[in-house]
Formats: structure tokens, sequence, C-alpha cells
């Protein structure tokens, strides 16, 4: 059984827009991809670690525990062994609280990388390889979470190409998650049912030839 972490926020815990419901674990993609996977032959387990409202390394004045980088380190260790980790990450960098820019957040994301390669893992246990995956830009904030996000669709403009710029220098695979999935139209900030299936499945893709590659030992990318 392969273990695969999981490491994001709303977007992959599978909020549904407007609502403080979640989708099923099928529904949402991390279940669609687990699925998909061991439908086609593997053993693999998706560990979710997925909290609303989590930065890459800046906190949230008004929730404690949003810091991405905070402990991450630990969880690494008591997940392991990993065959990959994953992070989503960097939608509440935007935050309207925030000043951040999409190099800023790739930064961050940069700093988790490192924390996950020096986690204290046990000697004989491998350090995971890192999936990279920018989310789908933000669009207008809308509803509700609107005053939370407003000018998030300008500051994470550029994102995608600030992330696959940190995984080209730090030597991690990449997936644009805005390449298969866009927000939904209710919100401007989550995604609906629908797009989780769409990203589930090309990531499952992904996620299998990276397994391979692993396995043959091929480096990742």
């Amino acid at each position: 059984m392969l273990q695969i972490l999981l490491y994001g926020d709303s977007l992959s815990w599978g909020i549904i827009p407007e609502t403080r419901r979640r989708l099923g674990f099928d529904e949402r993609w991390p279940g669609v991809m687990e699925n998909l996977l061991n439908a086609d032959g593997r053993r693999v387990r998706v560990i979710e670690d997925c909290l609303n409202g989590r930065r890459t390394v800046w906190d949230d004045p008004f929730k404690p525990g949003r810091k991405g980088i905070d402990g991450l380190a630990q969880r690494i260790e008591s997940h392991s062994p990993l065959a990959l980790v994953i992070l989503m990450l960097g939608s509440n960098d935007f935050q309207s609280i925030h000043p951040h820019n999409a190099w800023h957040s790739a930064q961050g994301l940069a700093a988790l990388v490192n924390a996950i390669r020096q986690a204290p893992i046990e000697p004989a246990m491998p350090v995971p390889p890192i999936l990279l995956v920018a989310p789908p830009p933000q669009d207008e904030p809308r509803g509700t979470i609107a005053p939370k996000f407003v000018g998030g669709d300008r500051k994470c403009i550029g994102l995608a190409a600030a992330c696959r710029e940190v995984a080209d220098t730090l030597g991690c695979p990449y997936f644009d998650a805005g390449t298969v999935a866009a927000v939904s139209q209710i919100d401007g900030v989550h995604l609906d049912a629908e797009q989780h299936a769409r990203l589930g499945a090309a990531l499952a893709k992904v996620v299998d030839r990276l397994l391979s590659e692993a396995l043959l030992g091929a480096p990742p990318g």
C-alpha cells in the first residue's frame, strides 16, 4: 500500500461553495484520484491533511493554526513512509488581510518543500518526492466570502508561472490545476463537484506516472 500525503486547504478539503458543508470523499478530488488509481491496479491510500484557510507560511490573525509551515515536518514524520507528497496551497495567501502577490506565495511553497525535505524521518525511510500543484486562479469573489477575498483575483495573477519556476528550481514535478479546472462562479474561489472530478481525473494520470517512475528508479519530472 503506497501512501500519498495531500497537504492543502479548502479547495482540497471539498467545501461546497457558499456553504459550510463538505463534499463526500468520492466527490472531492483526492477521493476521485484515489479511486481511479486503485481501479487501475494501484494500491494507494491518500492521506488528506487539508485545513480551511491554510496559508503557506503566514498566520491568520483571526484563526490560529493556519500557518502551513508550522508542524509540517512532524506530519511528514508521522505519516512516513510516503510515496509522494502533494502540495496544493496558495489561495489563502491572497486574502484581503494580506498584501502578498504570486511571487511571495510561490516562495512560501518553496519553504514548505524545504521543510518536507528536512523532516526528521527515520533513517531507513525515503524522503518523498513532492508534487507542486498550482491552484486555479481566483475570479472576482462573490457571496459571503467576498470581503475575505476581495482583491485576490488580482493578487494571484502569475501564481502558476511562479510555482512552476519554484518547481523547476527545486527539482519537483509540477501541475497547473487551472489547465483542467476552474473556480466556482458561485463564490469565485472554491471548486464545485464537477471541477473536483476533473481535477481528480487529471491528477490520477500525473500521479500514476510519478509512481511508475519512482518504482523504476527514474527521476520525477
